[in-house]
């Protein structure tokens, strides 16, 4: 019984989920400036979470008691602009999160690394 009703909670979920997430909400709709076409591109993050359980009663039944969440961002990520036969990709810059900093960060702590032991190595044979 519980698994009926937890999958008909995550079905509603995700309808819900679908009827706000389309094509259009990552890909926009086209914008017309004088001769230049812009078309906002975005990125879109979501989660969803359910859960349920069969409750028994005094009597010969149970209770189905659950529940369910969804939660969705979309942020701007760029515009793609064209004009006549060019295209260009427009970043629109945000603040980045600490992962994506780290990320961004990684080659050139690697470079600081490496450099660190290339000196201590070479420092070592020296002596």
């Amino acid at each position: 019984m519980a698994e009926n009703n937890l999958n008909n909670l995550m079905e509603i979920a995700t309808e819900k989920l679908r009827a706000m997430v389309d094509a259009d909400t990552i890909i926009g709709t086209p914008l017309t400036v004088g001769n230049i076409t812009l078309i906002p591109v975005s990125k879109i993050s979501f989660g969803l979470a359910t859960g349920g359980s069969d409750f028994p009663t005094k009597g010969s039944g149970t209770v189905f008691g659950g529940g369910g969440g969804a939660g969705m961002t979309v942020s701007p990520v760029a515009f793609i602009a064209i004009n006549g036969d060019s295209v260009h990709m427009m970043p629109v810059y945000s603040e980045m999160n600490s992962v994506d900093k780290a990320i961004n960060m990684a080659p050139e702590l690697i470079d600081k690394v490496k450099g660190l032991f290339s000196k201590k190595k070479s420092g070592d044979t020296a002596e």
